[in-house]
């Protein structure tokens, strides 16, 4: 892998991808572009899209099932209402909110997983490296005082 090729972790629905194709696909990226997969895009912690960013990752890309099509029923929505929120946190933060994104993907999408992936990998390109902006510390700080916050109010 070279220096200037960024890094893109993948978390990928199990059941979002039918087709054979896009299934193979999923391991045949090159060593720059991680896939993870998850039992559901609902069950994802938006603090696991941010420990991704802080430790390296230039962007992090979700994808889940179409809506309607969620093997959990409503997960897909569920992981949409998190992503919205965290985009709004990136931008307080300093980082682009274009680092994270998420898609779904039909049962009748064959190709797209693939096209999604090279999507990412040029919209993270345009941006640069998110390295230089995580290395001032902004999350560790937020975290930081978050946590002092939430274990204030299980003092009170």
């Amino acid at each position: 892998m070279s220096e200037d090729q960024p890094k893109v972790l993948v978390f990928l629905c199990r059941w979002c991808l039918q087709a054979e194709a896009d299934w193979t696909a999923r391991t045949q990226f090159p060593a720059n572009i991680q896939v993870v997969e998850v039992p559901c895009s609902g069950r994802l912690n938006p603090f696991f899209l941010l420990s991704a960013l802080q430790k390296g990752a230039d962007g992090v890309l979700v994808v889940g099932c179409e809506p309607g099509d969620c093997h959990y029923k409503e997960g897909n929505y569920l992981a949409r209402r998190k992503l919205t929120t965290l985009k709004g946190f990136l931008d307080y933060i300093g980082l682009e909110e274009q680092r994270v994104q998420f898609a779904w993907i039909g049962d009748a999408e064959r190709g797209k997983f693939q096209q999604l992936v090279e999507g990412m990998v040029a919209d993270v390109s345009a941006l640069g490296p998110a390295g230089k902006l995580v290395a001032s510390g902004l999350f560790r700080v937020w975290a930081h005082n978050r946590r002092d916050s939430v274990q204030e109010v299980y003092r009170a």
